[in-house]
């Protein structure tokens, strides 16, 4: 089930705090935990707090930590993508809010308010941001100053900027739009709109869009003379008083703010006995221009008032005064609660709540992105520690990676090798972690080593393995690594940035061995792509599988793949697809599709398949229309090795793909091979990996 919906802008001013206060005021009926997320916010939080933030929080009584609702602040955004640490956006982002989401029934995400400094990157992350969160977005735009055609285009130009990165768009709230424009904007969408988005189009609403004398005041940065009380007297006109008064008067609408120089006693007597008068309207308030102050008279007389409105004074002159007022946009604040009751019954009136929280509730994602993926994993490593040996405490990488591993208490770990040598090279590479922290085993002077020589030698003794053999062998790191799994001293090995593949996995073909049921080990990549992982195998282990051993190594993959959070949608790849192809190699192909089907006829399963049509929703819609798999495979089984292996170091080396594995799938006990030519983030991600393998056995 869903348990946070985004709402996104591609403009400033639109209204997404009406949104806000509306979307968790209707789940407050709902749910007693209501969580409150902005990822980015305009300032340092230091110097002063969010004001929306404070709103929500204070008003709703939400028990969410200010510290809590946010990741980054404009400027720290900005400081990261100059320094090319954007990655690190998004991980914390993903963390911050998976923390929410683990303590909060719902949680109402807000994209960032595209003001100030660096708006140009502020569309593309609120989009990143919703894809790597898997949550289902609500778009606002405002019809603000725009023609009917152009707030449809706009609207449908900024939908399609959402569905093109395969966002799901629950609903489009067209806000803001002049009361006459109301019918024909929402004809027109309504006709242009793909099916299932809800639409709701809201009308100005004077008493959103009016500041009060308070925000007018702060903008202004003037001084207040009288009238603290009223402040939050709302304006919903300003007109400036450089006339006389009897022609002044005329103008005096309601909630209307007087600009007037400071040495105008006449306006201002004229507009205290106004607001005094059941014969004109409420004045909100007055400002004094050019510095100058009433006159002591004017003073008193305004004081001996039971009832004023603020009077504020400024520097600047009336013309600036006026354009600065102008331009002050309103803004929805925790004291104003008028204003809040307001937004809450608008957004009641305008938006189908009913439809809304019925999509907001069933949403499912289909996709899961790398981040997402890489974060999930972590958090699965760390909620059951393992035991993990690395015998290749020689490398430098193995060393790196064991220190971010050990730092981030993701698993406990053994490294193989001599301990005055791994600490000299920890120094050498300045990692500076507490070696008492990893325990380093040297294989021929461990305690162990006899009781392992005894074990490996009853365990061969039958394939001809003598005394001497066994004492030999249990010096070499991947049997000796491979024994400590298998007595139950380490959980799981991961090996291979020295060793070969063969040299790694022997000893556990010898002595682990593979589960009941399993005809054959086999390998996993994760393939993280910009937009989606997918499991690929067999693209390391097995050169030329059987057509029974093609589809155990389906069913593995699928039981891999739902494993770590992916849903399974198999394709069984060839070169051709459906009945149009013949010949030796597509008949495995077809014959281990039909054997996955009899042994599970629970998995959704294509092939035989060609790649393009199994990732590509259009060529799969085309060749193979009506399937379940075609264009949207997660699970990608290769024929043979050389198919397998060739085609994901090209993906991997064409996209930018992070390839996580491969993970050894069959054995009893998990045992993970490392490519040769591996990085430190390969060998981090393969021994998180490993670790939740462990947790299942």
């Amino acid at each position: 089930m869903n348990k946070a919906i985004f709402i996104a802008s591609a403009e400033p001013y639109s209204g997404k705090s009406l949104l806000t206060i509306g979307l968790i005021n209707m789940l407050l009926g709902k749910a007693n935990r209501i969580g409150y997320f902005k990822p980015i916010i305009n300032q340092d939080s230091k110097e002063k707090r969010d004001v929306h933030i404070e709103t929500v929080l204070r008003h709703f009584s939400l028990a969410v930590g200010y510290e809590d609702t946010y990741a980054f602040t404009r400027q720290e955004v900005l400081n990261r993508i100059e320094s090319n640490s954007q990655h690190e956006i998004i991980n914390t982002t993903i963390e911050k809010y998976k923390k929410l989401e683990e303590n909060y029934d719902y949680t109402v995400i807000e994209g960032s308010d595209f003001l100030g400094e660096g708006t140009a990157f502020e569309f593309e992350y609120n989009i990143s941001i919703a894809k790597n969160l898997g949550v289902p977005v609500m778009i606002v735009v405002s019809g603000d100053n725009k023609t009917t055609s152009q707030v449809v285009n706009f609207t449908l130009s900024v939908l399609r900027n959402f569905e093109a990165r395969e966002l799901q768009v629950l609903s489009i709230v067209v806000n803001k739009v002049s009361p006459p424009q109301e019918n024909d904007v929402r004809e027109l969408l309504s006709t242009q709109l793909p099916a299932g988005i809800i639409l709701s189009v809201i009308p100005t609403h004077k008493g959103l869009q009016s500041p009060t004398m308070k925000e007018i005041h702060e903008r202004l940065q003037g001084k207040l003379l009288f009238g603290e009380q009223q402040l939050m007297n709302q304006v919903d006109h300003f007109v400036t008083g450089a006339m006389q008064l009897p022609h002044f008067l005329s103008y005096i609408k309601e909630n209307v703010l007087i600009i007037t120089p400071g040495d105008r006693g006449d306006i201002i007597i004229g507009a205290l006995q106004a607001n005094l008068s059941t014969s004109y309207p409420k004045i909100a308030g007055i400002v004094l221009t050019a510095g100058v102050e009433p006159e002591e008279p004017v003073r008193r007389l305004v004081e001996g008032l039971p009832e004023s409105f603020p009077i504020l004074a400024v520097q600047t002159g009336t013309f600036e005064t006026t354009k600065t007022v102008g331009a002050i946009p309103s803004r929805i604040t925790y004291d104003n609660t008028k204003k809040i009751e307001l937004a809450t019954t608008v957004f009641n009136k305008y938006v189908d709540t009913q439809a809304l929280e019925q999509k907001m509730i069933t949403f499912t994602t289909e996709n899961i992105t790398p981040y997402m993926f890489q974060y999930q994993l972590v958090k699965w490593a760390k909620s059951q520690k393992k035991h993990i040996v690395l015998p290749e405490g020689n490398d430098d990488r193995i060393l790196k990676a064991a220190a971010r591993l050990v730092t981030q208490d993701v698993v406990e770990l053994t490294i193989l090798g001599d301990s005055n040598t791994i600490a000299a090279s920890l120094k050498r590479l300045g990692l500076n972690i507490d070696i008492s922290s990893i325990h380093i085993v040297n294989p021929a002077y461990d305690d162990s080593y006899n009781d392992y020589v005894q074990t490996l030698y009853e365990l061969r003794k039958n394939k001809n393995v003598t005394l001497e053999m066994a004492r030999d062998l249990m010096t070499d790191v991947s049997y000796f690594g491979t024994m400590m799994v298998y007595k139950g001293h380490a959980d799981g090995m991961v090996s291979g940035a020295v060793h070969t593949t063969q040299h790694t996995i022997r000893p556990a073909l010898q002595f682990i061995k593979t589960k009941p049921g399993v005809s054959i080990v086999s390998s996993v990549f994760f393939m993280c792509l910009p937009d989606r992982v997918s499991v690929f195998g067999d693209c390391a282990v097995n050169p030329d599988p059987t057509a029974e051993q093609l589809a155990d190594i389906a069913i593995s993959s699928a039981g891999s793949s739902q494993r770590f959070g992916i849903e399974p949608r198999i394709a069984m790849l060839s070169y051709s697809s459906g009945t149009s192809g013949e010949g030796a190699d597509v008949e495995k192909v077809r014959q281990a599709t039909e054997i996955v089907r009899q042994k599970r006829p629970d998995l959704k399963i294509e092939g035989p398949i060609q790649y393009d049509a199994a990732v590509d929703p259009t060529v799969g819609n085309q060749k193979l229309p009506g399937s379940e798999v075609a264009g949207k495979a997660s699970v990608l089984i290769f024929p043979d090795l050389n198919t397998g292996n060739n085609t994901y170091k090209a993906v991997q080396r064409e996209t930018g793909a992070l390839a996580i594995g491969p993970m050894l799938q069959g054995l009893n006990k998990p045992i993970n091979d490392l490519s040769r030519g591996c990085t430190v983030d390969d060998i981090f991600n393969t021994v998180v990996i490993t670790a939740i393998q462990c947790q299942d056995n």
